[in-house]
C-alpha cells in the first residue's frame, strides 16, 4: 500500500501564497503520475496540476501561470508553489498518485486525506 500525507494548507489573504506538500511512504516500487486536485463545496473534483516520473507538467487553465508544480522523486514527493491565490482557489486540495507497490501489481490510484486552502481576507 502506498499512503500519502499532505501538508502545507491554511487560511491566506487573497494575492498571498502558499506551498504544499504531499509525500508518499509506504511499500513503493514505482511512481508514475503525480499531482494535486482540489475540491470546493459544491462542485466535483477537479485536477490542478500533475507530473509525470519524467517531469512533464499539466495545468488547469485556471492556474497556469499562478501554480507551479515540482517532485522530488529521492523524497517520493511533490510539491505546489501557489502564488496569486484568489477566492476561488478556495477548496481542500488532495495529492493523488498513480503508483505500483510491487512489481507485479498493477499500478493503483491513491489518494491523500486532503487539506484545507481558503483564501479570503
Amino acid at each position: 500500500q502506498v499512503r500519502l500525507v499532505e501538508s502545507g494548507g491554511g487560511l491566506v489573504q487573497p494575492g498571498g501564497s502558499l506551498r504544499l506538500s504531499c509525500v508518499a511512504s509506504g511499500t513503493i516500487f514505482s511512481l508514475n503520475s503525480m499531482g494535486w486536485y482540489r475540491q470546493a463545496p459544491g462542485k466535483e473534483r477537479e485536477l490542478v496540476a500533475d507530473i509525470g516520473s519524467g517531469g512533464s507538467t499539466n495545468y488547469a487553465d485556471s492556474v497556469k501561470g499562478r501554480f507551479t508544480i515540482s517532485r522530488d522523486n529521492a523524497k517520493n514527493a511533490i510539491y505546489l508553489q501557489m502564488n496569486s491565490l484568489n477566492p476561488e482557489d478556495t477548496a481542500v486540495y488532495y495529492c493523488n498518485v498513480i503508483a505500483k507497490s510491487r512489481s507485479w501489481q498493477a499500478t493503483q490510484n491513491y489518494w491523500g486525506q486532503g487539506t484545507q486552502v481558503t483564501v479570503s481576507s
